[in-house]
């Protein structure tokens, strides 16, 4: 498979599995933002998708952190309505 040489589509891809990530762990997500502990519960999730968007972007995309971003909009803005100390 080709690797994908488009803002957009590294984008999207981030995005996917980003939704992914939420849509299978969502009480992990939810206990991880109560008790400001999102990243270490998430781990190895995230280190395993982290792997998975290298492996189909280019270097140059990859170095662009849209999947760091992904991770933030989707586990962590999208999540705000879950009461927190952090906010």
């Amino acid at each position: 498979m080709p690797l994908i040489e488009t803002e957009e589509a590294a984008r999207r891809l981030a995005r996917a599995i980003a939704s992914d990530l939420s849509l299978y762990n969502e009480e992990k997500i939810t206990q991880g933002i109560q008790g400001d502990t999102l990243f270490e519960l998430l781990q190895d999730e995230i280190e395993e998708g982290r792997a998975l968007y290298k492996s189909r972007v280019s270097p140059e995309l990859y170095n662009k952190n849209f999947y760091g971003r992904a991770i933030v909009d989707i586990l962590v803005k999208s999540k705000r309505h879950v009461k927190s100390k952090v906010w």
